[in-house]
């Protein structure tokens, strides 16, 4: 998709790199720099149980790390919050990279479907690695299934059925944003006034949306590779 003029290609150095790549990078540093502000303030506090007055990135964290810790409780169980940084990177590096096609001039990464491949690609190898952390070799018995005549069929319908679970949560992710930001495009070049309006609103929600949804799939997988109940 293009998305015409790009503040990052008048950046020496990331002027090199695709768009959405350099947009990417912007991303990491700019969550980066958040999240040591926010690690600075806590540090700082007189009582680390009391929350800063007003808006700062230490609220912002501790509200964002509690959201997540809460989601992933409920879905996986009291296990969930050992799994919160990995949750939690996806969902502030996705959202802000959603957030970032709201931004005129900016190319939003998530839009490209090589970066939410490569983010599919990090659920996958996650959860697998967290269900051997759980089980050993015993891991591999859920894709044997419940008898053991049938494991030869069972492996291979497992097998397909987890390595597409990468390309479908990059594939709903990229076609959702793809379409969100082309339709905003769309109508802010049609008006300037009014509608445009509604509809950064709407892509602010479909942002947070798909961030959560993935997010949400992701704690799902990785609760399902943990679990003793296969």
């Amino acid at each position: 998709m293009e998305h015409g003029f790009s503040w990052v290609q008048q950046i020496p150095g990331l002027n090199l790199l695709e768009p959405h790549t350099a947009t990417a990078l912007l991303v990491m540093v700019g969550l980066l720099l958040l999240a040591l502000r926010a690690r600075q303030q806590l540090a700082a506090a007189g009582n680390q149980v009391v929350p800063d007055e007003g808006f700062s990135a230490r609220n912002i964290g501790e509200v964002v790390t509690e959201f997540i810790t809460n989601l992933s409780e409920s879905v996986i169980g009291h296990d969930g919050p050992k799994y919160v940084p990995l949750f939690g990177s996806l969902f502030v590096f996705i959202l802000g990279s959603n957030l970032m096609g709201l931004i005129p001039g900016f190319t939003p990464p998530t839009d490209n479907f090589n970066v939410t491949l490569a983010l599919g690609v990090v659920a996958f190898v996650s959860y697998n690695y967290y269900g051997l952390q759980a089980h050993g070799i015993a891991y591999l018995k859920q894709f044997m299934g419940p008898l053991l005549l049938l494991a030869p069929l069972m492996i291979v319908v497992e097998l397909f059925s987890h390595l597409f679970r990468p390309a479908s949560l990059a594939i709903r992710l990229y076609g959702n944003m793809f379409a969100d930001h082309l339709l905003l495009g769309i109508f802010t070049d049609l008006t300037k006034v009014l509608i445009p309006v509604i509809f950064y609103l709407l892509g602010t929600f479909v942002s947070l949306v798909q961030a959560l949804v993935f997010t949400l799939l992701t704690m799902v997988y990785v609760g399902l590779a943990i679990s003793h109940d296969h």
